[in-house]
């Protein structure tokens, strides 16, 4: 949203403790908050009902432009019959084979080993062969690498499988440097599964096309992503109809792909089908192997979907189910660092972000809206100083490879260079969040001392962090810190090159991005020429 003219004061009032009545909110000194916000919230659970943003002339899905991908009846035949086929299968938790729960070790955390031997399982009457040919009896792995080799010998599915591998998966694998799932494991196990394996296929083509085009919005009549997506929802159907976990990286994938194309409006839309699985599956942030992945790669997607909400939702699956059942809210620092790895403290980052997110819809949502959520000025004080200390404490603790490698104050902003993948996505996500607490600071708190506590030093970080670290896997997290960022800074060279950043970002990886160069336009008040 906009940040208030200067002399008219906040385009939201100060909330009071009172339910919201009338429009009007009460006491303007309860907090100090830079933007407004609408409320189109989509609580957990309440599938198939997709968020309205207000339509005030800030809201990004008023200016975005599908391409014509996301308008071909066709896939958007495909993509409802996927959504009711999750659905479906996540209102009957329990898988129909014996053996498939994931098993749990005595604290309530899923097992890693149970995990991997239900995913590296050979599906048997459930399977459905690229040829349509389904059969009753187990396919031979020497069988199943056949029908490999016969996919990847048509068309472009050769050039896909190397575009996924080299461009695809970084972005996937972002934050798991150790394990690269998605760049390892996955290609691994797609040998054996063609739903996997066109899954992956449909993404990295969906992604190719969309880099081809070069963002001129080229008119195409046909699309090879359709045609695997198709393909894949085919082989998947008898996965979820069985209940089975496989099902569960086979869908976040196609997510993936759904959302390059989706508009801001639709984002939440896709991402409650995975949502719902990993309710049904018991998929978390401490699951281990694969599904721990998968998770991590989803919840970095619903943090952008919540980002995109502009303060009026949190994240489709909420924070404490992020961590492994049983587990309490008030340890999840210590869960986190018992990983002892990078990968961990970054996915921490997320966590917290998410958190932020949260309690500034919980906020806005009790003041706005009169929700008796208990997000009270007293609660949502205390909350705010317990989030703002847990991020100083993230910043504090940062292992040695989170670190710069090089730091340099330089106009318009300073280049900060990560080694390490995960630190630079992490470290634009503590900056995000250090951004939205402090402008929704309470009055009763005094304010950070040092740059810490300048909203604009944090955003200026957060773009000189994407100037200075150009890897593809993290250019497309960039895409809300950099909006966060953008409405705080005034100067037209920063304006600037925020702009050719976002320009730059959908031109490498393929996701939709423009979009907000014109939402920050919008603040900025003129439209920024390009250079």
């Amino acid at each position: 949203m906009f940040p208030p003219t200067p002399g008219t004061g906040s385009s939201r009032a100060g909330p009071s403790d009172s339910p919201a009545g009338g429009g009007r909110l009460g006491d303007a000194n309860a907090y100090m908050p830079l933007y407004g916000s609408g409320i189109g919230a989509n609580p957990w659970g309440a599938a198939g009902e997709t968020p309205l943003f207000p339509d005030d002339g800030s809201s990004p899905s008023t200016i975005w432009r599908l391409d014509e991908f996301a308008q071909d009846p066709g896939y958007l035949a495909y993509q409802e019959e996927l959504r009711d086929l999750i659905f479906t299968t996540a209102t009957h938790a329990a898988p129909t084979r014996e053996g498939t729960p994931v098993a749990t070790s005595p604290n309530g955390a899923s097992s890693s080993s149970a995990v991997d031997a239900i995913t590296s399982s050979i599906p048997t009457a459930a399977h459905v062969s690229a040829s349509n040919i389904t059969t009753t009896t187990p396919p031979t792995q020497e069988e199943l690498h056949r029908r490999t080799n016969a996919i990847l010998s048509q068309g472009r599915r050769l050039e896909y499988l190397k575009s996924y591998l080299g461009q695809v998966a970084p972005w996937l694998d972002m934050f798991d440097s150790s394990g690269r799932a998605f760049g390892i494991e996955v290609p691994a196990r797609a040998r054996e599964s063609p739903a996997l394996l066109f899954a992956i296929l449909a993404l990295s083509a969906r992604q190719k096309e969309r880099k081809e085009a070069g963002g001129q919005r080229q008119r195409a009549t046909s699309f090879d992503s359709l045609e695997l997506y198709q393909e894949t929802i085919r082989l998947l159907t008898p996965l979820l109809q069985a209940r089975d976990p496989r099902s569960v990286p086979i869908c976040t994938i196609l997510c993936a792909m759904e959302m390059m194309s989706a508009s801001a409006r639709d984002w939440r839309k896709h991402l409650e089908g995975c949502a719902a699985l990993f309710d049904a599956f018991g998929v978390h942030g401490f699951s281990g192997g694969l599904f721990q992945a998968v998770f991590w790669c989803y919840a970095r997607m619903d943090l952008c979907g919540a980002l995109i909400s502009d303060g009026t939702q949190g994240t489709l699956v909420p924070p404490a189910k992020w961590l492994a059942p049983g587990a309490d809210e008030s340890e999840a620092r210590e869960r986190f660092r018992e990983a002892k790895s990078p990968d961990a403290h970054a996915n921490y980052a997320v966590y917290l972000c998410a958190k932020v997110c949260g309690l500034i819809a919980d906020r806005t949502r009790f003041v706005e809206l009169g929700d008796a959520n208990g997000c009270s000025s007293q609660v949502f004080t205390r909350s705010w100083q317990a989030l703002w200390n847990d991020l100083q404490v993230w910043l504090d603790d940062r292992p040695p490879e989170m670190l710069p490698a090089s730091e340099m104050e330089t106009r318009p902003f300073p280049q900060i260079l990560f080694a390490h993948w995960a630190a630079i996505s992490s470290t634009q996500l503590y900056h995000t969040a250090c951004v939205l607490l402090l402008n929704m600071m309470p009055r009763s708190v005094q304010a950070p001392a040092g740059i810490a506590g300048s909203a604009t030093w944090h955003a200026r970080r957060i773009c000189g962090i994407s100037l200075t670290n150009p890897h593809e896997g993290c250019l497309n997290n960039a895409i809300q810190p950099l909006w966060v960022a953008g409405r705080l800074l005034s100067h037209r060279s920063e304006h600037a090159t925020i702009a050719k950043l976002i320009r730059n970002i959908e031109a490498k990886t393929g996701w939709g991005s423009a979009w907000r160069i014109a939402d920050l336009e919008a603040v900025w008040g003129y439209k920024v020429h390009r250079t």
